[in-house]
């Protein structure tokens, strides 16, 4: 027994010392300015800077493969906390991207071809003849935007649209990524004027379809003293970094489909 005993503790020993060797040997050196950029960023492991997670994020902007502003939610004030953990300028100043809905084929205006009583999600919906929607670019309205968004920017509206909060919203564009139907736009938050509309259907189909899609007349094209509205493939877009608010789209437009 006492044999035994002193060759499990001469064996734990020997172990024990090996291990030890080895992990000074074999130790990787941790800069400790990762943990410090970790700290900075919200923790919110969205992927907005297409990483990972933020200790992923850290240890590349650290190594110097991400840029400084890579962390899209924390916006500047987070990119100048890094800069000046690295010593280094912060990058200048980018517009605020923040997420739009770009349909407005709510339960009161937008037909259905089918009642969908499946899965209550988006993509699932998409596998039965691409969504209950008659409006084949339409919102279906299950939510799945909402459940993947982390910063609880966006709730479900009762006749079934999301609402987007754009002061809760970072532009980490987790819900455009997840969204079956490509509805949500990344735009320019000083905007607030846009084309709540994806249809390149022409007029005729659309007004079988929708109330509020829209039909590409060209009138609000045609009035914008800006010229920041162009048609494309029978829809009007709103370059958000050429508009300036002043709203003449929304006055003309038929269908009040510039809201």
């Amino acid at each position: 027994m006492l044999i035994a005993i002193i060759s499990l503790g001469g064996l734990g020993l020997l172990f024990g010392g090996i291990l030890a060797f080895a992990s000074q040997k074999f130790a990787v050196e941790v800069d400790p300015r990762v943990e410090m950029v970790q700290e900075a960023l919200l923790g919110a492991n969205c992927g907005a800077c297409g990483y990972a997670g933020c200790s992923k994020f850290a240890e590349e902007v650290v190594a110097g493969n991400a840029p400084l502003g890579g962390c899209t939610p924390g916006g500047a004030k987070t990119a100048a906390r890094i800069a000046e953990i690295l010593g280094q300028v912060a990058p200048e100043t980018e517009a605020r991207l923040v997420a739009q809905l770009v349909c407005l084929g709510d339960c009161s205006v937008a037909k259905d071809k089918f009642i969908y009583h499946g899965v209550p999600d988006c993509k699932a919906a998409m596998m039965y003849s691409g969504g209950s929607k008659a409006c084949r670019f339409g919102c279906l309205g299950l939510g799945t935007c909402a459940r993947v968004c982390p910063f609880d920017a966006i709730t479900m509206s009762e006749k079934g649209l999301p609402i987007i909060d754009a002061d809760k919203c970072t532009g980490c564009a987790k819900c455009r990524n997840s969204c079956p139907k490509q509805v949500i736009d990344m735009i320019n938050a000083r905007t607030f004027h846009y084309v709540r509309c994806k249809s390149t259907d022409k007029g005729k189909q659309v007004r079988e379809v929708c109330e509020r899609g829209c039909i590409g007349c060209g009138i609000c094209v045609k009035n914008c003293p800006q010229k920041a509205i162009r048609l494309e493939n029978n829809l009007a877009i709103i370059d958000s970094f050429i508009c300036n608010n002043c709203g003449k789209c929304v006055e003309v437009c038929p269908r009040d489909t510039i809201v």
